[in-house]
C-alpha cells in the first residue's frame, strides 16, 4: 500500500480556503483488494454547494480569471501542472489503493495529468477568442466573434477515472476561462483533494477551482443550482439522463460521457493467433470498468472457434492479484456491490444460453477483495442482456457473424455508441467499417485513448466530446459584436 496523505482531510476547498464543513459527515474509502477501510474524508452538504457556488459565482463574474490574457491563464495551468507532477507518487498510490488498478497502469499518471494541462495552456495561448470578420448587414462594416467562457461549471467524475477523468474537465474549463467546483465520486475523493492543493500551490486566483466531497444528493443540488452555468457530468447513462433533463428545464449548459458497449469486429484475414494477445488487455484494462473496453467481439464464423479458443487462452492467463505486485495484470474490482454486478451479469448469460468459455468465478487465491476471473462467453447472440447492457467488468460476448454487412448491422443494434474496432491488416477496409459504425471513436488493431483528440459518443454514449480543441470548444459561449470599425485593440 502507498501513501494516501492529504493535508486536509477534514475540510472542503471553497473560495481559496480549506473551511470545516458545515455538516459532520465522513466518506469512508474502501480498499477494493483487502475490502479494508483505508481513511475517511470530510463529505460536504448543501450548505457546502451554496457556498462553493458563491465562491465560483464570484471568481467568475468580478474575479480575474476570465478576464486574464490567455497567456496569463496559460502560464498558471502549467504551474498546476507541475504541482501535480511533483505528486506524482501519491496520485499513483490513491489510484491503485481506491481503484484497484496495477501499479503498471498507475505510474506515471502524474506526468500524465501535467501533459493535459500542459496542452491545454498551449491551446489556450493559440486561440483565437476574438475572431474580426466582415459584415454583411445594414449597418456595421466588422463583426467580432467572441468566444467567451461559459461560466462556472459543476465537473461531476465517476470513481474509475478520478485524476485524468475530473481533469479533462478542468483542464479545457480553465483553458477557456471559466471557474469550477469539483464533485468527485464519494469512493474515489483523494485525487481532487491533491488537484486542489496543487491549485492552492500553484497560486490560482480564489474561488478558480472549488471541491466538494460528497455523496450523491450534492451532485443533484449542484446540477439544480441556478448559480452553475455549465454541467460536465460523467457516469452511468440512466444518470446522465436526469442530468439532462434537468439541465434542459433550466437551459443550462452540459457535457456527458456515458455508457458503452463497444464491439470489435474481426476480419476474415486476422490471424486467430493474436486474437488473445491483441484483445485480451482490453477487456480486463481496469478490471473491465473503463466504457470504451471491448464488450462486445464480432467474429467470421468460418473461424469462430479459433478466435474463441485463442482468447479464452489469453484471457485464463491474466494474472490476476495484488494490485502492487509487478507482475499483476489485472486488479480487483472497485466495489462490492461492482461485483455483485458483474457475478449477476454472468449469471444472466448461463441462463440465455452463452457458453462460458472461461472465467465466470472468484480467482482461486483470492479469498479477500472484490475480484473476478477474467470472463469470455462463446456462443452469444446480440439480443442477449450480455451483449445489450453495460456490465463494467472484465466480460465479453463472442458472437459470430456471416457477413460484413452483417457484422456492422450487429455493432450498430445498440442504444450506446461510445468506441469501437475492427482487427484487419487492411487500412482501406477498417476505414470504410469505421465510416459505417456509429461510434463517437474507433481503432483498427486495437483501442486508442488520446486526449490530443476528441473523444464522445453517440446515441446513449453522450452529449459533446472530451480531449483536443473541440474540448475547449464545449466552454465557450459564441458573442457577435457588430461595429462599424474594428476596434484598435484587435487592429
Amino acid at each position: 500500500m502507498g501513501t494516501l496523505s492529504i493535508e486536509h482531510p477534514d475540510k472542503v476547498y471553497i473560495g481559496g480556503k480549506w473551511l470545516v464543513p458545515q455538516g459532520s459527515g465522513k466518506l469512508h474509502l474502501v480498499n477494493p483488494a483487502s475490502g479494508d477501510v483505508i481513511c475517511a474524508v470530510a463529505e460536504a452538504g448543501a450548505e457546502d454547494v451554496d457556498r462553493a457556488v458563491a465562491a465560483a459565482r464570484a471568481a467568475f463574474d468580478t474575479g480575474p480569471w476570465p478576464r486574464l490574457a490567455p497567456a496569463e491563464r496559460a502560464g498558471l495551468m502549467r504551474a498546476l501542472g507541475a504541482q501535480l507532477e511533483a505528486r506524482g507518487a501519491t496520485l499513483e498510490a490513491m489510484w491503485i489503493d481506491q481503484v484497484g488498478v496495477p501499479v503498471a497502469m498507475a505510474r506515471g499518471v502524474g506526468m500524465g495529468a501535467g501533459a493535459l494541462l500542459n496542452y491545454y495552456a498551449a491551446l489556450a495561448e493559440g486561440t483565437r477568442f476574438e475572431d474580426v470578420r466582415p459584415s454583411a448587414g445594414f449597418q456595421s462594416k466588422v463583426a467580432v466573434v467572441v468566444r467567451e467562457p461559459v461560466g462556472v461549471v459543476a465537473a461531476i467524475n465517476p470513481w474509475n477515472g478520478p485524476l485524468v477523468g475530473m481533469l479533462m474537465k478542468v483542464a479545457p474549463a480553465l483553458a477557456a476561462g471559466c471557474t469550477i467546483i469539483m464533485k468527485p465520486a464519494p469512493e474515489t475523493p483523494l485525487d481532487a483533494f491533491v488537484i486542489a492543493e496543487a491549485a492552492e500551490a500553484a497560486g490560482l486566483p480564489a474561488g478558480v477551482i472549488n471541491l466538494l466531497p460528497a455523496d450523491r444528493e450534492v451532485s443533484d443540488l449542484l446540477v439544480r443550482h441556478p448559480g452553475v452555468d455549465k454541467v460536465a457530468f460523467t457516469g452511468s447513462t440512466s444518470v446522465g439522463l436526469q442530468v439532462a433533463q434537468i439541465c434542459a428545464a433550466r437551459m443550462a449548459r452540459y457535457t456527458m460521457e456515458l455508457g458503452g458497449k463497444s464491439a470489435a469486429i474481426i476480419l476474415d484475414d486476422f490471424d486467430p493467433a493474436q486474437t488473445g494477445p491483441m484483445l485480451a488487455p482490453l477487456v480486463t484494462q481496469l478490471c473491465g470498468q473503463a466504457c470504451i473496453n471491448y464488450s462486445r467481439i464480432l467474429v467470421p464464423r468460418t473461424h469462430y472457434r479459433d478466435h474463441v479458443a485463442s482468447l479464452a487462452a489469453a484471457m485464463a492467463a491474466v494474472a490476476v492479484g495484488d494490485p502492487w505486485a509487478e507482475t499483476t495484470a489485472m486488479g480487483p474490482l472497485a466495489m462490492g456491490r461492482q461485483r455483485e454486478r458483474v457475478e449477476g451479469y454472468i449469471a444472466a448469460g448461463i441462463r440465455e444460453g452463452a457458453r462460458l468459455a472461461t472465467g465466470g468465478g472468484r480467482p482461486s487465491g483470492l479469498d479477500r477483495g472484490f475480484y473476478i476471473e477474467p470472463t469470455v462467453f462463446s456462443d452469444a447472440t446480440n439480443d442477449m442482456v450480455i451483449a445489450r447492457e453495460e456490465i463494467f467488468g472484465p466480460v465479453t460476448a463472442m458472437i459470430p457473424y456471416d457477413s460484413v454487412d452483417e457484422a456492422v448491422a450487429i455493432a450498430n443494434a445498440s442504444e450506446y455508441g461510445l468506441s469501437g474496432g475492427v482487427y484487419t491488416g487492411d487500412t482501406d477496409r477498417a476505414y470504410a467499417i469505421a465510416r459505417r459504425i456509429r461510434t463517437g471513436h474507433f481503432t483498427q488493431n486495437g483501442r486508442e485513448f488520446d486526449l490530443t483528440n476528441p473523444f464522445g459518443g453517440f446515441k446513449k454514449s453522450g452529449v459533446g466530446r472530451e480531449g483536443g480543441p473541440e474540448g475547449m470548444e464545449a466552454y465557450v459561449e459564441l458573442k457577435t459584436v457588430f461595429l462599424p470599425s474594428t476596434p484598435a485593440s484587435l487592429s
